[in-house]
């Protein structure tokens, strides 16, 4: 990964908190005595790239397909070989220690700091699970043409209502760009260089088309200037109940870091794999 747009590929999913979520077994310290180096190895390689049980990684096989065909992610998510480089550079530290669920925990984090985010504590302890699930990826991951209402609903299954930053594939917002009436003209007719009326479907724009190298609120701006690319991104500025925390977050950069910092953490205990549940992969495409 050589490049921004690589790591900007790889979509952060940033949540509103909604409520408290126990941190099941995970500890900050989990791998203080086991794995040192682990944490400074992981920053270290997604530094120098830029430029949660890690089911994304798992290449098809023929008892599975995965989640990095599902329509959500085809030709879109990407970066996986910073984690194969992570991971090979932490198993020859600690072989069989420190799982491919934690290295993205902890990547994720690292990643946003590196782009000029904020930054948060990472509960570590996560295991790797042995199976992905392509329809499970398709079914919960919300659509670009989503309303508002069905949005709110989507994450409210899992305590969160949120939506995406990242970059876009030119099938997922040609409808907007050329359908739309509550999109900035001239910012449409922008996109539309990158995603001719037909053709060119994995063609990427970023989502932050402001200041697309840094994480910062310019994304929010954006939809308060009607330059959201989604469908479903401009309905979080469109005269609904979410109107008043976009303009916060576009005008209160603090507020938003605050927000999305203790998002991460929440997302992060989801359900995590712990004890004996799952395993530490070797490799992160497949099971051990």
């Amino acid at each position: 990964m050589s490049s921004h747009s690589h790591l900007y590929g790889t979509c952060f999913i940033m949540f509103l908190l909604l409520s408290k979520l126990a941190f099941a077994q995970l500890s900050s310290n989990h791998y203080d005595n086991t794995c040192p180096k682990s944490l400074s190895t992981i920053k270290s390689i997604v530094h120098n790239a830029v430029g949660c049980d890690a089911s994304v990684l798992l290449d098809d096989t023929s008892s599975f397909t995965g989640e990095k065909s599902a329509n959500a992610n085809a030709n879109s998510i990407r970066g996986f070989e910073v984690i194969d480089s992570v991971k090979s550079k932490v198993e020859s530290l600690c072989p069989g220690v420190v799982s491919c669920a934690d290295i993205l925990a902890v990547a994720a984090r690292d990643s946003v700091v590196a782009f000029g985010g904020p930054s948060w504590t990472v509960q570590l302890g996560r295991r790797d699970s042995t199976a992905a699930s392509s329809s499970a990826v398709n079914t919960n991951i919300p659509s670009p043409l989503m309303d508002l209402n069905d949005l709110i609903s989507n994450f409210a299954k899992k305590g969160f209502r949120a939506h995406t930053i990242g970059q876009a594939r030119c099938i997922l917002f040609r409808q907007s760009i050329y359908n739309e009436t509550n999109i900035d003209s001239e910012f449409a007719t922008s996109l539309k260089s990158n995603c001719p009326s037909s053709g060119g479907d994995d063609n990427l724009s970023p989502l932050d088309a402001t200041s697309s190298v840094l994480f910062d609120n310019g994304y929010f701006r954006d939809l308060v200037n009607n330059k959201g690319v989604f469908h479903s991104e401009q309905q979080l500025f469109n005269g609904g109940s979410t109107d008043s925390q976009v303009t916060t977050y576009s005008t209160i950069i603090g507020t938003f870091y605050a927000d999305f910092a203790n998002a991460m953490v929440k997302m992060g205990n989801l359900s995590p794999l712990t004890g004996t549940d799952g395993q530490i992969r070797t490799n992160c495409r497949k099971i051990n």
